[in-house]
């Protein structure tokens, strides 16, 4: 059939086919008229039908005549007919035509239908059509631009209706939803198919075919906008760092498919690569320099991903992956140095410090030390006093905090910087213990390291001491070993040829003594009475007698209460002064110990003496920190009961016999007389240990709660010489805070609980947004403390002017605190303030009438 009246005869039978399906109700006609209308599938008997008229075909009525089918799921002729008629004239239409319009007209059906024989047929059509590589069909149709005069509105439906399905099924179909359809199967299906149609692209392009990405590229977005990107390139990404890797066909449309995504996607699609491509060749291969050309590519790989993301599973990977991707091309190298400056001036911000997460600061520190090592020596030549000034302002930043970790990452990132900077020179050096998250940090000095090869065994460092010290066991331990060059043999002895020698009488046969539990003779004997321990303490200058008398001070002072009584306070006076002139072991849990002894043995002036001394002029943050320590133990122990010698312990009282009547007994109740006779009767194989009730004791602590705790809110506000609570020594205050808060809980159930509350909850209101994290963990530990210890029914009375602003304050703090432990205690005090809060509204129940 040729010429324009063919073609319009054609146009005119297919209306006419159309019409007789939307209004015949005879089903042989209407199942011939569907045999006819095959002809113009894609694959069906189309010998006789022109391109043309295909076209038309799909155009114009293959829309309608697939909505009709799917409204007539329940009509009798289609009842009628067999399974392969089914297939032949209903699956047929569904899987064979433009795949584009009949995968709108199935999602459309799914979301429409209720559940019944008809949906079911549907979804085993929509898997079929999944199952058989119609996906593929739909992009390729859409990279050959065959479609390019669809809407705007009808390409955006089609592509929520690619990356929306599993959703659609999940709510439509559950609880009968198929395996196919969830997201653990479908997004990499899908991404799989993406692959099939790239290779179609390259072998088009190959044969000098034009096609399109663009459909693909924002296909790829939009699954990952929506959070699937870690499933797509789950399946993509090691297919694509494949193909690229020796074919620069594949790495064009590579390179045109990533910048064919829209600028609103651009973000979610880097990262999910990033994180997936297995280097930075790779990526490099993948992107190539689209970094360079896409502003909005540019800020996600030099800032967002460097210095605000942080949450990735693979850290160092991922870092290298994009450090290496910048430093893998000579257009793309400024771009190395200008996130190097960047880095800078981030790890050497004083705000930062305080402000930012301890992950987070780890993650800048492992990009830095990463960066700097992938410099060469011009360009680390340019940048030399950037570095110099970002290690000195970096350095003392974080030496300053009271955090251990980041006054840790100060000193491994400085002495990095150090040794880069200064190769042949002066280098720093600080004492720290190694772990896995420091030898991680080393790590990223090298940069040609994967992370696989980081060793993660404790590595002992040359110039460490200790190390010299194993050298030396190993060292003496292989001498007697047979295998090794300084085992003494008849082999290697040089007199052995003589023969004489190795017959005489040798002390080597005589088995040696056994001195292993041999211990040196003290050449001073222990003090006796606390008199001379403390006489010792003040004026002896020899090492043992000094050892002696302190590690005897807490066992005497336990035991002549009244002679600790004596000398509580000068005792006191003189283990808060001794210092650790000799290395004694465990010298700071002997002074601990006794200091501990005498509050407990002498409170009151000892207490005194110390709180008195916190505050005092020539004291060492050191020693303010033992005066806080000794207190708050001393507290622990006041407030446990005394456990008497001799009284059986709890749960461990005899079981009781039962015994046999006594005649001159009065009489008993026949109740008595039967339990005692059921008692006598019973076998038992096993019976457990009766529980008892604890015995009730007063608590030491209660009565002396506010000589330990009024005294240290005085005078903090007053700033001396050496010592400024409320500015600089921020670990002071925070260990303050904390102390008062233990001090405050501990004193639980006793009268002055509630004034201890109040008094504490009004001094932290002036430091809860205090910029250091320790002092605001301090002060949420004393806000709960607070909540613990006042009875809920003087929560209101006392503090109902405090109430709402602390409640919001917790909320503020549980929202955007950055720190995660602070936003734990937030919550738990937020959940203390709620439940104190309903148990004092709670109106008490009435009694009930007899």
């Amino acid at each position: 059939m040729e010429g324009p009246d063919a073609e319009a005869e054609v146009r005119l039978e297919l209306n006419r086919h159309v019409r007789t399906l939307c209004t015949s109700g005879d089903a042989v006609e209407m199942i011939e008229t569907l045999k006819l209308l095959t002809r113009y599938l894609c694959d069906g008997p189309n010998t006789e039908v022109s391109e043309t008229l295909m076209k038309e075909f799909n155009r114009v009525h293959y829309t309608r005549i697939l909505k009709f089918l799917a409204s007539n799921l329940q009509a009798d002729w289609l009842q009628r007919l067999n399974a392969s008629q089914h297939r032949e004239l209903w699956d047929r239409f569904f899987l064979c035509g433009p795949p584009d319009q009949s995968m709108l007209v199935l999602m459309d059906c799914i979301g429409t239908l209720s559940q019944s024989s008809g949906q079911d047929k549907v979804v085993d059509v929509l898997e079929q059509y999944l199952q058989t590589g119609r996906l593929t069909d739909l992009l390729w149709s859409r990279c050959k631009g065959s479609n390019s005069s669809d809407s705007p509105q009808l390409r955006e439906i089609l592509l929520g209706r690619l990356v929306s399905l599993p959703d659609i099924t999940a709510n439509h179909l559950h609880p009968h939803n198929r395996p196919l359809f969830l997201p653990d199967y479908y997004y990499p299906l899908l991404a799989r198919e993406m692959n099939c149609a790239l290779e179609k692209t390259c072998r088009a392009l190959r044969g000098g075919q034009d096609c399109s990405l663009s459909f693909v590229a924002e296909l790829l977005g939009k699954a990952c906008i929506q959070g699937h990107s870690k499933l797509v390139f789950r399946e993509l990404a090691p297919r694509l760092c494949a193909n690229t890797r020796s074919d620069m066909v594949w790495q064009r449309v590579c390179w045109r498919l990533m910048e064919n995504v829209p600028e609103r996607w651009m973000e979610s699609v880097v990262v999910g690569l990033v994180q997936a491509v297995d280097g930075p060749d790779a990526l490099s291969r993948i992107m190539g320099n689209l970094v360079v050309k896409n502003k909005k590519v540019q800020f996600v790989v030099t800032h967002k991903l460097l210095l605000l993301q942080y949450k990735y599973e693979a850290k160092s990977r991922v870092l290298r992956t994009l450090l290496g991707y910048l430093a893998r091309d000579r257009e793309r190298r400024p771009l190395l140095s200008q996130v190097l400056r960047a880095l800078c001036q981030a790890w050497s911000s004083s705000s930062a410090v305080k402000h930012t997460p301890l992950e987070q600061q780890l993650y800048v520190s492992r990009c830095l030390l990463l960066c700097v090592g992938l410099l060469d020596d011009r360009e680390l030549e340019e940048l030399r006093a950037d570095l110099r000034q970002c290690m000195l302002g970096g350095i003392q930043c974080r030496l300053d905090s009271a955090v251990v970790q980041i006054r840790r990452i100060g000193m491994v990132v400085g002495e990095c910087l150090s040794s880069r900077l200064d190769a042949g020179g002066t280098q720093l050096k600080f004492e720290y213990d190694d772990d896995e998250e420091i030898r991680e940090l080393l790590s990223m000095m090298d940069p040609h390291v994967p992370e696989e090869a980081v060793p993660s065994e404790e590595v002992v460092p040359a110039d460490r001491p200790g190390n010299q010290c194993a050298e030396q066991k190993e060292s003496a331990g292989s001498r007697g070993r047979p295998g090794s060059p300084l085992s003494s043999s008849p082999e290697h002895d040089p007199e052995g040829d003589g023969g004489s020698g190795s017959e005489l009488d040798s002390d080597d046969e005589l088995a040696p003594y056994d001195m292993s539990a041999d211990q040196e003779m003290p050449t001073a004997a222990p003090p006796r009475y606390l008199r001379d321990c403390l006489e010792a303490l003040m004026s002896s200058k020899d090492a043992a007698r000094v050892e002696l008398s302190l590690r005897a001070a807490e066992g005497l002072v336990r035991r002549n209460i009244s002679a600790a009584r004596e000398v509580g306070v000068e005792l006191s006076k003189v283990l808060l002064h001794l210092e650790d002139s000799y290395c004694i072991p465990d010298f700071l849990a002997l002074r601990r110990g006794a200091m501990v002894a005498l509050v407990v043995t002498d409170t009151v002036p000892v207490v005194e003496f110390l709180t008195t001394e916190f505050y005092a002029v020539n004291y060492s943050l050191r020693q303010r920190l033992d005066v806080l320590e000794v207190l708050a133990l001393s507290a622990q122990e006041l407030s446990q009961p005394i456990i008497e010698q001799g009284r059986p312990p709890r749960g461990a009282q005899p079981i009781s016999v039962v015994k046999p009547l006594d005649q001159n007994a009065p009489p008993l109740h026949w109740r008595q007389v039967v339990e005692q006779r059921i008692q006598s009767k019973t076998r038992r194989f096993a019976k457990g240990a009766a529980s008892a009730t604890g015995t009730a004791a007063p608590s030491r602590y209660a009565p002396l709660a506010g000589c330990f705790f009024f005294p240290l809110l005085c005078n903090y506000d007053r700033p001396q010489v050496t010592f400024d609570l409320m500015g600089s020594d921020h670990l002071v205050l925070g260990r303050l805070v904390h102390t008062l808060g233990l001090l405050t809980h501990l004193a639980v159930n006793a009268p002055v609980a509630t004034q201890m509350g109040k008094a504490l909850l009004d001094f932290v209101w002036n430091v809860r947004y205090h910029s250091d994290q320790v002092v605001r963990q301090g002060v949420l530990f004393a806000v709960c403390a607070v909540f613990l210890t006042m009875p809920a029914q003087h929560l209101l009375p006392e503090l109902s002017d405090l109430l709402p602003e602390t409640r919001a304050w917790l909320a503020d703090m549980v929202e955007g605190d950055p720190d995660t432990d602070c936003r734990s205690l937030a919550a738990q005090a937020l959940a203390l303030l709620e439940r104190s809060l309903r148990v004092s509204l709670e109106v008490p129940a009435e009694a009930p009438q007899a």
